[in-house]
Parts: structure tokens; sequence; C-alpha cells
């Protein structure tokens, strides 16, 4: 049996068909491989943003439906958070800006948004104010998130903060209702 196994194992070793074969897959299997990496992180990096537009329009129609009670950075943060579902570290990695725009003289935001960088000092929230009844606001989310494949595919295309997160930004804009 011993006998039979070794002889079959060198008749294998010796014959050559299927030699190209081989060199094709060893050339094309890492693209494959690469593509199916590239498109899962694609998928969650859509499934992110989905979660943070919904999120953000949820909140949004609460904001402008509640226009006289006071809310905090940290209240909408929260309630972003809370409706968005699935977003990971949502609370520690979320910042919001919002800013009021005069219609007729626009301004938009400015072009870095303010993104929370965990591996510096946490800086103060920069553009907030709430506004009143009738006004045009801007509301700004930036929510940071590791990825899956950072060094591969989109996960390494993605520009990275210190601690080695991507951002994502998500805008809304809305006016006061009056109440």
């Amino acid at each position: 049996m011993i006998q039979k196994t070794i002889k079959a194992w060198r008749r294998f070793r010796g014959d050559e068909n299927g030699s190209v074969m081989l060199i094709e897959f060893a050339i094309l299997s890492p693209l494959l491989f690469g593509c199916l990496i590239m498109s899962v992180e694609m998928s969650f990096f859509a499934i992110r943003h989905m979660l943070l537009d919904r999120g953000l329009d949820m909140t949004v129609r609460f904001v402008r439906l509640n226009t006289n009670t006071p809310m905090s950075h940290q209240t909408i943060k929260d309630k972003i958070c809370e409706t968005a579902g699935f977003l990971q570290d949502c609370e520690e990695t979320l910042r919001l800006e919002m800013i009021r725009v005069d219609p007729r003289d626009f301004a938009a935001f400015d072009q870095s948004p303010d993104c929370v960088d965990t591996s510096i000092d946490p800086r103060p929230v920069r553009g907030w104010n709430l506004g009143i009844e009738h006004q045009l606001m801007l509301l700004r989310a930036c929510y940071q998130f590791k990825p899956f494949f950072p060094t591969t595919g989109l996960g390494y295309a993605l520009e990275k903060d210190g601690a080695g997160r991507a951002s994502m930004v998500s805008s809304a804009a809305f006016v006061q209702e009056p109440n």
C-alpha cells in the first residue's frame, strides 16, 4: 500500500500537465481576493453611511419640530446615535456642527469637517448655534470608524487620523418650525 502511494506521488510530481493553469492561478488569485476584500469594506462603509444619514435625518426632524426646546450638542448627538442603530463607539466618535445660514448671503461650512481625533486631546465644539424660529440651519455630522481591513484596498486608501480611524461626513439643512 505504501509503495503504491509513493509511486503515485512520484508520477504526480513528474507530470507537467496543468502547470500553466497553476501559474495563472498564482497571478490572478491575489487580485480576486483583493477585489473581494474591497467589496466587503465598501459594503460596510455604505451601511455605516446609510445608518448615519438615517440617524441625522430623524434627529433633524425632531429638532425642527421642537424649536423652543433647549437642546445641547450632547443631547442631539445622543439622539443621532440612538436612531442610527449599529454605529460602533458612536457616542465617543461623533462630532456635530450646526450653523445658521442666511439664504440671501449663503456661507457654507468650513471645508474641513470638525471630527473627533481620539489620539489627541479633546477640542471644544466648533460652530454650534441652535437657532430660532424661521431660521435656515445647516447641521453636519462627522463619524469616525475603524476600517475592517485597514492595510488593504479601500481601507488603505481611506484617509485616517492618528488613531487609525477613517471619517465619514453627513449633512442636513432644515428650517426651524414656528410654535
